[in-house]
């Protein structure tokens, strides 16, 4: 069974930064591309960030140049480096072993303005 468990979020200013952590289990992990995804208020979640199991990335345009997803296979962690914070990246992050049907419960980013 896949377990995945998020943290790192918080309250940040606008322009501010923010690391998320996602600790993975249940899987070969360093094997599974991983993304990040985020679902705002009322709206339908999107994929913010993916990695490969080679750590090939792809990011969605609202975030290129500001967000940085990597992996750490040793820890079974990926992360995403989010900087230059804006209103509009408020939501909650989750992440997701690619393939699988499995989510955390996933970590509240809030960007006040």
């Amino acid at each position: 069974q896949v377990q995945l468990v998020e943290s790192g979020g918080g309250l940040v200013q606008a322009g501010g930064s923010l690391r998320l952590s996602c600790a993975a289990s249940g899987i070969v992990f360093s094997m599974n591309a991983m993304g990040w995804y985020r679902q705002a208020l009322g709206k339908q979640r999107e994929l913010v960030a993916v990695i490969s199991s080679r750590g090939n990335t792809n990011y969605a345009d609202s975030v290129k140049g500001r967000f940085t997803i990597s992996r750490d296979n040793a820890k079974n962690t990926v992360y995403l480096q989010m900087k230059s914070l804006k209103f509009e990246d408020t939501a909650v992050y989750y992440c997701k072993a690619e393939g699988w049907r499995s989510w955390g419960q996933g970590t509240q980013v809030t960007v006040s303005s």
